[in-house]
């Protein structure tokens, strides 16, 4: 093939149905997320293509309808599907992915377990992945690799392609240099990363945690470093960077960063919201609640998204003010583990056992202090909840980002503010500053968090949320695939070539990420001001 632009991501870009014994590929149901946005982008190139992989049952088999052609309304593309066994699955994913780096990524040393890794077949996926990409890649694609279950794909794209460009774009923290070196692969995988021409990052500290990396592990130098975005807070945070590395040299090689949070898709929000379905559903959860203030927590079943903390907590909160009880209600989202992974089934029955705890101690006939959801709700339904919930309590101990506080943040009415609490160690902190922030690892800062948030005047509700709300606007979705545009235009322009000359990236025009339901997809197969650079090491 010849694929101006290769995404590289282990999800396909589809879900795949069987209907009558006939196999179909519709578009994801949830309009909303990385997977629709990702897609937006094969709107501004001639050709494009995605690679993922696929179950086969023994390693070697051929994968049916290894490739598919997608005509939705993203355009036409291709996805190449990569064969995987179950055991690889599990090997690759589970436990090297989950088990070994997950951990260390989170800061969560004690979850690490290097002994359990399978290193070799970790390699081994990655290679088929960078195989299948430079298959479809036409001598000048790019090709953009996700996530860190990939951080050895760029390394064996450019020993296929040496002139390939390469993006390179984590979807979670980067940990501090001290954390990352628990890894005993930590060069081979720092050696993949500066392979790439751009390594992107949600936010400017863990583009700094990568440089010291980096610089620790090789001879790096920092050629640049700029301000951080205006819109980012630059000090007073857990996790504020007042600037950013931007360029990296390595030998004679040149390596962007990029610190650039994922935004939501505020528009899209509101559409939902006000059609009828929607709309009429909030007005019931209001009913049902009545004078009751209800409180959404949603997240999965994960150790790092501190759900237990926040029931602990809850729990602390109906004991030290028995007066909110029967006038106060936890909505709790915690999907179950996948199956198989012990330290998530662990977690899973750590939340179910303290939900039932609290329900003993302070359920009435008439009042339960506890909603759970073990099952994904649909993304219309948390639509209504956020709209009908007063307070938004997300403070996970580790999070990359954490979309679903912007998504409260779009649900909201002007006539119910609400209130965000949010854990200073979620990426979206520097962004939303205007959030109740708490620190999920002290009781004391969580407990004076709610407390601050319930007793919150409505004047301070209404003038937080208008200024959250400036902010998850102006950053939104389409505002993020505009910026990465920009990258990648730059990357691919010539020396000597101006800004506004052509470029392959904007044939179509900037991607517009429209990610309203549509029933669709092949009916069948087939960071500001430069600094002076950092003086040599």
């Amino acid at each position: 093939m010849n694929s101006d632009l290769v995404i590289v991501y282990h999800r396909q870009p589809f879900e795949e149905v069987v209907v009558d014994g006939e196999t179909l590929y519709q578009e994801n149901k949830s309009p909303n997320g990385i997977v629709p946005t990702l897609k937006s982008f094969f709107q501004t190139v001639e050709r494009g293509s995605w690679i993922a992989w696929k179950h086969v049952d023994r390693d070697g088999d051929e994968v049916d309808d290894r490739r598919v052609t997608m005509n939705d309304r993203h355009g036409e593309y291709e996805v190449l599907r990569v064969g995987l066994t179950e055991p690889q699955v599990r090997s690759f994913y589970h436990v090297t992915s989950k088990a070994s780096l997950w951990p260390v990524l989170h800061s969560f040393a004690p979850h690490f377990d290097a002994e359990a890794a399978d290193w070799e077949t970790f390699r081994e996926v990655n290679r088929r992945f960078a195989e299948a990409a430079c298959e479809e890649a036409s001598d000048d694609a790019l090709i953009w690799v996700h996530d860190y279950n990939l951080w050895l794909t760029p390394h064996y794209i450019r020993q296929i392609k040496p002139n390939a460009k390469i993006a390179f774009f984590h979807h979670t923290p980067f940990p501090s240099a001290d954390l990352f070196s628990l890894l005993p692969w930590r060069g081979e995988i720092v050696d993949s990363l500066l392979a790439c021409d751009i390594v992107g990052f949600h936010i400017p500290r863990y583009a700094e945690n990568f440089v010291q990396v980096a610089r620790s592990l090789r001879d790096v130098d920092v050629a640049e470093r700029v301000a951080v975005e205006p819109g980012l807070t630059p000090r007073g945070a857990a996790l504020s960077e007042p600037e950013v590395t931007t360029k990296l040299s390595y030998g004679d090689h040149t390596v962007h960063l990029d610190a650039w949070p994922i935004g939501t898709n505020p528009s899209l929000i509101r559409k939902v919201l006000d059609e009828p379905v929607a709309a009429d559903r909030a007005a019931q959860i209001a009913a049902e609640l009545g004078d009751q203030q209800l409180i959404v927590s949603v997240g999965r079943v994960d150790y790092t998204k501190g759900t237990t903390e926040t029931l602990l907590a809850y729990e602390r909160l109906l004991e030290r003010r028995p007066e909110l009880r029967g006038h106060i209600k936890l909505m709790v989202t915690s999907v179950a583990a996948a199956t198989g992974m012990t330290v998530y089934e662990e977690t899973q029955e750590e939340i179910e056992q303290l939900v039932g705890r609290i329900h003993g101690r302070f359920a009435t006939l008439s009042w339960g202090p506890i909603m759970l959801f073990t099952t994904p709700v649909p993304f219309e339904e948390l639509l209504s909840y956020y709209r009908a919930a007063s307070m938004c309590w997300i403070t996970p101990l580790r999070d990359g980002l954490n979309l679903v506080a912007k998504e409260y943040v779009a649900a909201r009415d002007d006539d119910q503010p609400g209130v965000l609490v949010l854990s200073e160690f979620t990426g979206c902190s520097v962004e939303l500053p205007d959030a109740v922030t708490a620190n999920p690892y002290s009781h004391v800062s969580l407990d004076a968090a709610i407390d601050t948030a319930l007793d919150m005047s409505t004047a301070e509700r209404t003038h937080r949320m208008a200024r959250l709300t400036l902010s998850v606007d102006r950053y939104d979705i389409e505002h993020w695939a505009e910026h990465i545009l920009g990258q990648f235009q730059a990357l691919r322009r010539p020396a000597g070539r101006g800004q506004g000359d052509p470029e392959s990236f904007s044939r179509r025009g900037t991607p517009q990420p429209t990610l309203g339901r549509r029933s669709g997809g092949s009916p069948r197969s087939h960071a500001g001001t430069p600094r002076s650079p950092a003086p040599p090491r």
